[in-house]
């Protein structure tokens, strides 16, 4: 259902799941499980994973904090993309791998739910992609940190409520769990 001409492709996109990033979040070792069979399932079908990276002040580039986790293997072949913005298109080459490619489709997983995992998606469906998140393939810190009187699974649960339902003309959202995930 793209808006983008002859984009008929599919690519999972892996976010930020990097050592800082998940160290103290919600669910996160059977979060990363679920990204390495969401993974082994796009290589599998021969679809593409991009792999995205973010750095800031705050997170400082090639620090042992900035490394993706242990559990999470990049190949060669696969593309990382960093950035220094949530959305992932922002200031970046997504967009360039995306349509070398010809994916009109992003299945979309990683870290931060409420931040970078958003950003993305929103910015994904503006820019006319169909995208995806599995519902059990991302997570989030604890945002009382922050003053918010949610829990890290009330945000995660919030999030794969309103993005099931997303969509704009000619493109949608939706959520898919990673036992129901499937690359044609």
């Amino acid at each position: 259902m793209t808006t983008l001409a002859d984009r008929p492709n599919t690519a999972l996109v892996v976010i930020d799941v990097q050592r800082d990033v998940v160290a103290n979040a919600y669910d996160r070792d059977g979060v990363i499980a679920n990204i390495n069979t969401a993974v082994d399932k796009a290589r599998r079908s021969a679809v593409p994973v991009i792999w995205v990276q973010h750095n800031d002040e705050g997170l400082e580039r090639d620090s042992d904090g900035w490394q993706y986790v242990d559990e999470l293997q990049r190949t060669a072949s696969e593309p990382l993309v960093h950035k220094s913005y949530g959305d992932a298109f922002d200031g970046t080459e997504l967009e360039d791998l995306l349509a070398q490619r010809r994916v009109g489709h992003l299945v979309v997983t990683g870290a931060q739910t409420d931040a970078c995992i958003r950003s993305t998606l929103h910015g994904a469906l503006v820019r006319g992609y169909d995208a995806t998140l599995v519902s059990d393939a991302h997570t989030t810190d604890d945002p009382s940190n922050y003053g918010l009187p949610l829990s890290a699974e009330q945000v995660i649960a919030h999030t794969n409520m309103y993005w099931k339902w997303s969509a704009s003309p000619g493109r949608k959202g939706g959520t898919v769990a990673t036992s129901d995930l499937e690359f044609s």
